[in-house]
């Protein structure tokens, strides 16, 4: 209510006194950043009615069987093939630590899941933009409230850039709480001569090379809950006790980034915010309401631990639906997407939103199976298609993809993963990503969608708050010989803050030439 007599003001006072348009088009840009609070700014109404008449018709639909398999239930996935699962030598151990975790509270709930799903829907019709970020893989050893904050810091301020820059409300997602284990290439790896299972992230088992380092563990699992929960209530802490309250922006900035080119913008941006602010302060708009001084924010994770989230599945008791609780978003990967695998026969059965990774072996006939497997009633918000096949390929093979989904009228979101199609190893035998890969990547979803008069939905990213130097390029300028300084991650390279800034002015540029907006100043 309050949003929409707010867009009323303007308009009217817009037609009367011109001058103050401009003074007034940056309060209504304020009014943009409300999605840093509560993840979307509602659509014209009757968009909005046709959306809630499509959520409510659907969202508490039961599980459709998929045509020849049977009824689903928590455990059916282990009557399908279970790629890039580890083996556990004792048994016992393991089902003493899957009792063990379905006897612990859930870590997210089916209403906050049916919220994010909510807002996904208006994504997927052109109402939001989809922001996920976080550590490629979790670790324990690395985990502390700076890192958490760091990270959670970096996607405000992308959020912040993204929202103002585009008047495209924010969907913040972290790959966060649960993103501990990794699928693998090779199931063992060699060094000096010597063979060991690959190193398969920490709620699995350990890095350090040594056999009883490498032997999967099960109990890993429990010690995955409890780092969960203890980055949940960080997270939890941060987004609705002040942290994220939109006059306190200029906190934000991360002291490394303070002295870059990126953060400079930044600033400029702030000030605008805050003459917004006081605009809208001097005109009896109370700035102290959650709405500009809270955030949702949400996790995700992908599914790849399948004990691990057979064990977090709860049925709701509300509308009887079974959701993951390890996480509000799950999402299967490339190397585990088969049809006839485990993970679509798990996911296909819980109410979370979900997401497929696709790169550029997915034809458009497999991309249409894979909308009525894991979407059979096609609800606004349920399915994702997480893009990742690097710039090139990308142009040449996502335009049959959303020619296909158009011609069946598939409810889909699509994003970009721009950072899993240009990882490289370098000569000196780390593995890396260049900033202008993931750029460029980035650009052609744009133009394809552009092209395809589809809405570019998202950018899914492998990024840190840190000061890393784990990606080459970007306005630091980082090169192969930088790699060593500060190479910290336990798996794929992150971007650092400065790089991932970068990108959120990318996408609030596009987004403003989408909207027939001028550029940002």
């Amino acid at each position: 209510m309050f949003r929409t007599t707010a867009f009323i003001i303007y308009a009217q006072i817009s037609k009367l006194i011109p001058s103050w348009k401009m003074k007034l088009s940056s309060a209504v840009g304020l009014l943009a950043l409300l999605p840093l609070c509560d993840a979307y700014v509602s659509p014209p109404l009757h968009q909005k009615s046709l959306i809630s008449v499509s959520l409510s018709a659907s969202i508490e639909k039961p599980v459709i069987s998929v045509s020849g398999r049977p009824k689903w239930s928590p455990d059916t996935w282990k009557n399908y093939n279970p790629n890039q699962m580890p083996v556990y030598e004792d048994q016992d151990e393991l089902k003493a630590a899957t009792d063990e975790l379905e006897g612990y509270s859930p870590l997210v709930f089916a209403g906050e899941v049916r919220s994010l799903q909510e807002n996904l829907a208006k994504a997927s019709q052109g109402h939001g933009f989809l922001l996920m970020g976080g550590d490629c893989a979790e670790s324990f050893g690395e985990f502390n409230v700076d890192h958490v904050r760091d990270t959670f810091r970096v996607i405000l301020q992308m959020s912040l850039i993204m929202t103002f820059g585009s008047a495209m409300p924010i969907i913040k997602v972290g790959r966060m709480a649960g993103q501990f284990a990794k699928p693998r290439s090779d199931s063992t790896e060699t060094k000096d001569g010597e063979t060991l299972p690959s190193y398969r992230g920490d709620i699995i088992n350990s890095e350090e090379f040594n056999a009883d380092a490498r032997k999967n563990d099960p109990k890993n699992m429990i010690k995955a809950y409890h780092q969960s929960t203890q980055t949940l209530n960080i997270l939890r802490a941060f987004s609705t006790g002040g942290y994220a309250d939109i006059s306190r922006l200029h906190a934000w900035n991360l002291d490394f980034v303070d002295k870059t080119e990126e953060a400079s913008r930044f600033r400029q941006l702030t000030t605008k915010v805050d003459e917004s602010l006081r605009f809208m302060k001097a005109i009896g708009v109370d700035t102290t309401l959650p709405a500009f001084t809270t955030t949702e924010f949400y996790t995700a994770h992908e599914c790849l631990l399948l004990p691990y989230e057979q064990a977090l599945t709860r049925q709701d008791s509300t509308t009887g639906r079974w959701y993951d609780c390890s996480a509000h978003m799950l999402w299967v990967g490339e190397r585990t997407r088969q049809q006839d695998g485990a993970h679509f026969e798990f996911v296909r059965g819980v109410g979370n939103p979900l997401g497929v990774k696709v790169s550029d072996k997915c034809t458009p006939d497999q991309l249409l199976e894979i909308c009525d497997q894991m979407n059979p009633n096609n609800i606004p918000g349920r399915l994702t298609i997480i893009v990742r096949m690097g710039a090139e390929k990308l142009r040449k093979n996502l335009p049959g993809l959303i020619r296909a989904v158009q011609r069946e009228g598939k409810s889909v979101l699509w994003i970009s993963d721009p950072v899993h199609g240009n990882t490289f190893k370098t000569e000196n035998g780390f593995k890396t990503r260049s900033f202008d890969a993931i750029r460029e990547e980035l650009r052609a979803f744009f133009d394809v969608h552009d092209e395809m008069g589809s809405h570019p939905g998202g950018m899914h990213l492998e990024m840190t708050g840190e000061d890393v130097t784990e990606c080459v390029g970007g306005l630091q300028a980082l090169d192969e010989n930088d790699l060593n300084k500060r190479y910290h991650t336990s798996c794929d390279p992150r971007l650092n803050g400065v790089q991932a800034l970068q990108l959120a002015f990318l996408v609030a540029e596009r987004m403003r030439q989408r909207n027939g907006l001028p550029p940002i100043e």
